[in-house]
This record gives C-alpha cells, structure tokens and sequence, in this order.
C-alpha cells in the first residue's frame, strides 16, 4: 500500500505520478492546482489531454459510450478554458462545446488516474499524456532517479476500494455522550493511511442479537456546526439516542463527507446549488457520480466487531444492499429523521424523487 499512499500524496502535491499498462507508460497529473498543460507538456514532449468522467460530460451535454473521455489539448489553452471545460457549469450554447471536437473514450490506465483523483479527494479530471517509444527511456530514467513515482494500472484501479480485510484497528476510549452516557469510540485506520472511521459502541453489545446499526457519513457541516442545509446533525444525534433507548448497538462514523467527494468538493457543490442546480446535479456538474461512498469498509469494521446481523437504522436502501452484498444480514430498517425546514426541503427532496431515499413520512410535513 505505500506505493498508493505516496501516489495519492504526490498527486495531491500538483505532482506527476506514471501509470503503467503493461509496456505502455501514461503521465498523470491533478488537474486542480495545476491550470497550466505546458509543465507536462515539456516533461511528456508531447501535448496531454484532459481527461473527464462520463459524468462531467454529460453535464458538458456530450453522450459517451464510456466510463471517461480524453479531449487532446494545445500548450495555448488558459486557464479559463480549462476551467470551463473540466468543473464550471455551462450554459446551453457555452463556447466550450466547440472545444470538445476530437473528444475519444479514455483508455484504462486513462480511467484509473481518475480513480486516483477520486481517492485523493480531488476534482476527478486528470492531464495525462501517453508516453511514445522516443521518451520512454527518459521517463523510465527518471522513475529509477527517484524523481518520478511508478504505479501499476492495477493498484491505481483498486485504491478506491482500499484493502479489503486490511483496516487496522487502532485506538479507542471511553467517552460518555449527551445521547448516551455509556458510549465507546474505537478508531479504525485504512491501510494506505488516507481515512480513519470510527465505531461508537452505545451501551452493552450484544452481538447474539441483531445489533441495532447506524452508518453515518461525516458531515462537518452538519454535524459539528449544525449547518440548515442538510438534516445530518439531527439524524447523528438522534441515531445515538435511539440506539441507546434500543439497549445498546454501534453508529458507524464513516469518513466519506459530501456522499463521498470530500469537503473542498462538497462546497464547490454547494457553490453550484446556490446557482440552482440540486444535489445530485452539482456532484455530476464537478465530474463525479450520484453517490461516490464505498461502504465496504463498514463492513469490514463490523467483521472487526464480530457484528453478523443487523437491525439498521436508515432511509437509504443502498445501504441495505451494501451491507447484503458484504455478507452482513439485516435482519429489519427504522426510519431516521431529522426536521425538515426551508432550507433542507430541496435537499431532502432531490434525495428521495432522485436516489430513492425512503422520506415520503417526512417530506408530507410543512417545514419549520
């Protein structure tokens, strides 16, 4: 996993990593941070192409059969120009449609520096250029030199997943909460050292039982500062008391903000709101997909806590399925609500008429 952990942090840099495919080599770097393609060009002796997700453009109102594009670019382009082509919101007769003429499907490796930027939490649209037979030596020259990372096309494929099996569990104390006095925090840490998750142990366990369950996604917004977007503080808070009151069980703190983008992305989105694009329409507008959360790592914590069967406390079936697939049974759902007010109503109601949350008890009320 080192070879991924300095990949990611190398990328997050606004430095070039190599992928290779077999013989072929393909130089990859972040776009954002990085507005300029003449440093690559001169490192690749050749021009890079930009490299966008299915989703970003769709948004751009281009239909590719494929996971991603590459759109071949000149050493002139500006910022701007990247800008609007890679994460600004287009209006219908933008002038970057033009420039997405010789726009082909990404090949894998192409694919996979996407995943990368996904990991790295960074805006999924990558510069990459394919390395020819006349610069090969050189580059090869420069990764023995030390000056330039190496990657196989399977391990920048798999990061996004992490190591099944792998997450170590690291430290954990008593820590008595407003919700439930008798609650223990175990912390658990992916093996590439990217992401910590924590499990709160409310109560006494029972593990012979189906163990009532929360998975929460970190909210820094809502949770720690109570933000009126989103209902996540309320439904934190009120997971940790319902638990309590049920005798016991675990919330699954996940560090998967923003449905998965991370923090920076999740206020470009809601940057992308404020102009009237819902939820799930700024996630695509930035490159990315309805829901980028990877949940076998909740899993493997309740394979940690020797947790088999669940009574899970949701409003989203997605997580029924995750867990199903994960070999997790669960055996029942209780909804989970927090209040609906003025500033939430969009929010919650793009979440059920779009990704089939389960919230019609709470949006037939009128908001506070």
């Amino acid at each position: 996993m080192h070879q991924v952990e300095r990949a990611i942090f190398d990328i997050r840099r606004g430095l070039p990593v190599v992928l290779q495919s077999g013989d072929e080599l393909l130089l990859v770097q972040a776009l954002e941070g990085n507005h300029s393609v003449r440093t690559l060009s001169a490192l690749a002796k050749a021009s890079p192409a930009l490299v966008m997700t299915r989703h970003r453009l769709a948004a751009l109102g281009v239909s590719l059969d494929a996971e991603a594009g590459r759109l071949p670019l000149h050493d002139e382009l500006s910022e701007a120009e990247l800008s609007m082509l890679s994460v600004a919101p287009l209006a219908e007769h933008s002038p970057a449609k033009p420039c997405l003429n010789g726009l082909e499907a990404a090949n894998a490796a192409e694919q996979a520096a996407l995943t990368l930027m996904r990991r790295a939490l960074l805006v999924p649209a990558a510069l990459c250029a394919r390395i020819d037979r006349q610069q090969h030596d050189a580059i090869v020259e420069q990764i023995h030199q030390g000056s330039l990372l190496r990657m196989s096309l399977e391990a920048a494929q798999a990061c996004l997943h992490g190591a099944p099996g792998m997450l170590k569990r690291v430290s954990e104390a008593r820590i008595p909460l407003a919700e439930a006095a008798e609650a223990r925090f175990v912390l658990f840490r992916e093996p590439d050292g990217m992401r910590e998750h924590v499990a709160v142990i409310i109560g006494e366990l029972d593990i012979e039982r189906a163990v009532p369950l929360r998975l929460h996604s970190a909210c820094l917004t809502g949770d720690l500062f109570g933000s009126l977007r989103c209902d996540c503080g309320e439904q934190l808070r009120n997971a940790v008391a319902d638990i309590d009151a049920m005798g016991g069980g675990v919330l699954l703190y996940l560090a998967q903000e923003g449905r998965g983008i991370g923090l920076a992305n999740k206020l470009r989105a809601y940057t992308l709101q404020d102009s009237g694009l819902d939820t799930l329409d700024a996630d695509q507008v930035l490159g990315f997909g309805e829901d980028e959360r990877q949940y076998s790592v909740a899993v493997d914590m309740l394979n940690a806590l020797d947790i088999s069967r669940v009574q899970l406390l949701t409003n989203n079936p997605t997580k029924i399925s995750a867990l199903t697939q994960g070999g997790i049974e669960v055996v029942s759902r209780q909804a989970l609500y927090g209040s609906l007010t003025d500033h939430n109503h969009r929010y919650l109601s793009a979440k059920a008429e779009r990704a089939g949350h389960l919230l019609d008890a709470i949006l037939g009320e009128s908001p506070r």
